[in-house]
């Protein structure tokens, strides 16, 4: 356990040494999706695997704790437990946190891979459809009160940043993923994509259900940067 920016415990795990992975989960997922991807690759790398706070074996603050700024405040603190720069890998919201803490630590991030991410919304809109769903999906799933907000998007700070990040970046999505196939164009756009990997027959749990392709994918884009 490490502690968060407000004091929160966050559970880690660290596998490895070489390059740092540091690999961050989806909403309502928990670190365990990245086993078989972080035995994969802590071989030759160090990887750290993290709970977001509500999640897995990580705390759960009260509402009112679950801010962007929450999470990014974690990221840093697990950050802080390996070494810098850091490959920031994350899987939907994972991805969406990451590309928020470049935009705060350029220096601190040497890449990126985004799996099945997007950047957020830009229409006040789209941002109030998507979270009405956030909060539909965190009554079904029985969450605990608050765990919703991190999934929640009040503004358009990433989406409208993301050129500002220099970070080389690799792009993975399943096929049947169509949700985030356009968030996929608009980072070939915007980002510095030096590859795309886009495997067949899956769609958003492309991590798990394709973990070894993803990590060949990873080890190889990680290969090309350094």
């Amino acid at each position: 356990m490490i502690s968060g920016n407000d004091g929160t415990e966050i559970a880690t795990e660290h596998l490895g040494s070489g390059l740092s992975l540091v690999f961050t989960h989806g909403w309502a997922n928990d670190r365990s999706v990245w086993v078989s991807i972080a035995d994969h690759l802590a071989v030759d790398h160090a990887v750290t695997t993290w709970d977001l706070r509500g999640h897995g074996e990580s705390n759960t603050p009260p509402p009112g704790r679950y801010s962007r700024q929450h999470a990014l405040g974690d990221l840093g603190a697990v950050i802080d437990s390996t070494n810098r720069p850091v490959v920031l890998i994350g899987h939907s919201l994972g991805g969406y946190l990451s590309l928020a803490y470049a935009l705060a630590h350029p220096d601190e991030v040497s890449a990126l891979v985004l799996i099945a991410s997007g950047p957020g919304f830009r229409k006040i809109e789209a941002r109030e459809e998507w979270n009405e769903a956030v909060i539909s999906n965190a009554r079904k799933l029985g969450l605990p009160a608050g765990v919703e907000e991190l999934s929640m998007h009040v503004d358009s700070m990433v989406i409208d940043r993301l050129v500002e990040i220099s970070a080389p970046t690799l792009i993975v999505l399943g096929e049947n993923d169509k949700r985030f196939a356009a968030s996929a164009s608009l980072f070939q756009r915007d980002l510095d994509v030096r590859d795309t990997l886009v495997v067949p027959d899956q769609g958003h749990m492309v991590h798990i259900k394709a973990a070894l392709q993803c990590a060949d994918a990873i080890r190889s884009f990680v290969a090309g940067i350094r």
